[in-house]
């Protein structure tokens, strides 16, 4: 039987400052220690000879130096912004299932909608 490899899963990114990602530690991970992958926002982008290597700010403190892409992958702000975007905003549930920020929002959101637009002073 001859030897396969697999396929790649992720296609090769190329990550920016202030993009937030999920970084797994692969270090943590293969020694099957806890806490290996956590959620992490780009803090530098640091060019080597052989490409890429990023400076990232874990959400929890810390900062994680020169990592690889391969263990990174980007958190899309649609995925995080999903709850404000799909909301039901009638019925007596509607609020129910966002979040506290979402409802934050929305409700600048509505108070500014709802006023005359104002011109500009001569």
């Amino acid at each position: 039987m001859p030897f396969s490899t697999p396929a790649a899963t992720a296609a090769a990114t190329a990550f920016k400052v202030d993009d937030f990602v999920l970084y797994r530690d692969p270090e943590r991970f293969w020694r099957g220690e806890p806490g290996h992958t956590f959620v992490c926002r780009v803090s530098a982008v640091v060019r080597t000879n052989g490409g890429c290597r990023y400076n990232l700010l874990p959400v929890t403190g810390g900062l994680v130096r020169e990592v690889q892409g391969d263990y990174m992958r980007l958190l899309p702000p649609a995925d995080a912004m999903r709850d404000i975007d799909t909301a039901p905003l009638n019925g007596d549930e509607a609020a129910d299932g966002m979040t506290a920020a979402a409802m934050a929002w929305l409700t600048q959101q509505a108070a500014t909608a709802n006023r005359r637009p104002e011109l500009p002073p001569h």
